[in-house]
């Protein structure tokens, strides 16, 4: 795939053939982002990692590394912070710094969601000079529908732009939050969230899934990725469901939703480690490598 038509054009001239590999390792050359999220330590506190039907290991903030070291993915997003303590033993794994981040302690039906950025670009591009790490990108969330949008969506502009200037992709988290929003999962309101990650410029959305009578409907999400244009809408991965179920909407997402990846997390982390990898390298085969459910089972099954 030609990968020119994906180039922003604020990534300057001496940054194009950065920015052009960091999307070719991230995407696999086919312009699809398999993200394995690794935020939910700070997103979730500890819900997602420990508990019944959890694995003991994945406790361990080192099990994330584990897997993103071992299996295929096109980048492992989390916060620096977890990357400073664990990257000096896993500098092969392609990053993505997360730049903001917030508990969900405070309900949104008591308070308007607010997730300030962390630390800046500039941060980690000097990080990843000092370190030699392999950060491909970064990533930010915006809450649309809070009384706060209007920071945050000025924080991701600028964070977009900033990645570009320096070859990074950027890739928003967007999601409609808030005394304003009724449902979460309606496929015109993801659409309209679409378009905004497009209008701040980036590279991809990692969006909600759009739902009718509480259940994924692949034809809707036409409106969501036509909405996106070029930028490449990435579907939230979810609570962890059985295997084959999840290939298969992540298949019709693709396929038929035209999404370019997703954005998966507790389908992958919440296994035992090889499982975890097997897990993860299915997902990869569906999204970059173009298989087919029944051939990504097969490596879930070892064959």
């Amino acid at each position: 795939m030609k990968l020119d038509k994906f180039l922003p054009a604020d990534v300057p001239a001496k940054r194009e053939k950065l920015f052009l590999k960091n999307f070719k390792k991230a995407t696999g050359g086919s312009g699809r982002l398999m993200l394995f999220a690794g935020d939910q330590k700070v997103e979730h506190l500890n819900n997602d990692f420990f508990g019944e039907n959890i694995p003991l290991e994945d406790n361990d903030p080192e099990h994330l590394f584990k897997i993103a070291s071992k299996a295929k993915i096109g980048v492992f997003a989390t916060q620096f912070g977890l990357i400073s303590k664990y990257a000096r033993s896993y500098k092969d794994i392609p990053y993505l710094v997360k730049l903001n981040a917030k508990t969900n302690l405070i309900p949104y039906s008591d308070k308007d969601p607010y997730s300030k950025e962390w630390l800046s670009v500039q941060d980690i591009v000097d990080f990843k000079k000092e370190s030699g790490l392999d950060i491909l990108g970064v990533g930010y969330t915006v809450y649309l529908g809070s009384e706060y949008e209007r920071e945050m969506l000025r924080e991701a502009a600028n964070i977009v732009h900033q990645a570009h200037l320096n070859g990074l992709i950027a890739v928003l988290w967007i999601y409609p939050k808030g005394n304003y929003v009724k449902d979460e999962h309606d496929a015109h309101l993801i659409a309209g969230a679409a378009g905004v990650g497009a209008s701040l410029g980036a590279d991809f959305a990692k969006l909600k899934v759009p739902y009718k009578d509480g259940k994924f409907v692949p034809e809707l999400l036409k409106e969501v990725t036509g909405a996106a244009g070029r930028t490449g809408v990435l579907c939230e991965g979810g609570s962890k469901i059985d295997e084959k179920a999840f290939l298969q909407e992540l298949y019709e997402q693709i396929h038929i939703g035209k999404s370019r990846g997703n954005g998966t997390g507790r389908n992958i982390h919440q296994r035992e480690l090889k499982e975890a990898i097997k897990m993860a390298n299915a997902i990869y085969a569906v999204t970059v490598e173009n298989k087919s459910v029944e051939e990504a089972i097969k490596i879930i099954n070892g064959e």
